[in-house]
């Protein structure tokens, strides 16, 4: 079993290099896993994703736990099971760009390069609003390329954010979320807890990268699919954390049966 090969410099001088280079990060090659295409009333959005140090809950996985990386862990968010759009499903906090985020066009210089600023300030916002972050102990390092995500009718901006002054994070809205955690990069990689996820509809099979993780006191595991595991998936691999998977192992997305 082998890992990839790691970027050069510190984790967060990685990630900066992550943004700056945020182009080449390709969400759309290896395997179908959008459902759908954008039409012209979609939705700008932007997430957070923000890499700290370990918490007080460290990973079980002792196997290549030498490395970059090896020592952080990423923020999610469970979406409530009443929501329209995705239940129950993980993600990075974040949501829509409203006008007080700012004009279209406005933007921000970060170690990773020149960024959209409403995209910056919705990411912060709405992960301050899901989570309960202090958006002024995230350093934002830059972006990722635009991704649409057709099912929603939304084209998300993936912020890179590297907790530098932590804070308590918990579930805010109960209408929102099911649950705020963090889950170590350890068991993100942990092969054993990799698979595709699989959506039938119709004659078309679509998968996605999956991630079985644990959450403290959560009975059952908790699945990582769709839009965040791609994403997730790619920036491990980007950043040479991840560990090679079977990726003949295929299971149904938790909750979405076949639909005609």
């Amino acid at each position: 079993m082998t890992t990839s090969q790691a970027q050069p410099g510190s984790p967060r001088e990685q990630l900066v290099e992550l943004a700056r280079h945020g182009d080449s990060v390709v969400m759309h090659d290896r395997e179908p896993w959008r459902i759908g295409q954008l039409d012209e009333n979609f939705r700008h959005s932007a997430v957070l994703i923000l890499f700290g140090a370990l918490d007080s809950v460290p990973s079980a996985y002792a196997e290549h736990a030498e490395g970059p990386g090896r020592d952080l862990d990423v923020l999610l968010v469970q979406r409530a099971s009443t929501l329209r759009a995705h239940p129950g499903q993980v993600a990075f906090p974040g949501g829509r760009l409203d006008p007080p985020d700012g004009e279209p066009g406005t933007t921000l210089e970060t170690p990773g390069g020149t960024v959209s600023a409403p995209h910056v300030r919705a990411a912060l916002r709405e992960a301050q609003e899901e989570t309960g972050v202090d958006p002024a102990g995230v350093e934002v390092l830059g972006a990722l390329h635009e991704v649409p995500l057709p099912v929603s009718n939304h084209l998300v901006t993936p912020v890179i954010g590297w907790w530098r002054s932590q804070s308590p994070v918990d579930v805010v809205d109960h209408a929102e979320s099911s649950l705020v955690f963090r889950v170590p990069v350890l068991d993100l990689i942990n092969p054993a807890h990799r698979y595709y996820a699989t959506v039938t509809r119709g004659n078309q099979t679509y998968k996605s990268p999956a991630f079985d993780v644990s959450v403290a006191g959560v009975p059952e595991t908790v699945t990582v699919w769709g839009f965040t595991g791609v994403v997730l998936d790619r920036v491990l691999e980007w950043l040479g954390w991840s560990v090679d998977w079977d990726r003949s192992v295929k299971r149904p997305a938790p909750g979405m049966g076949p639909r005609k």
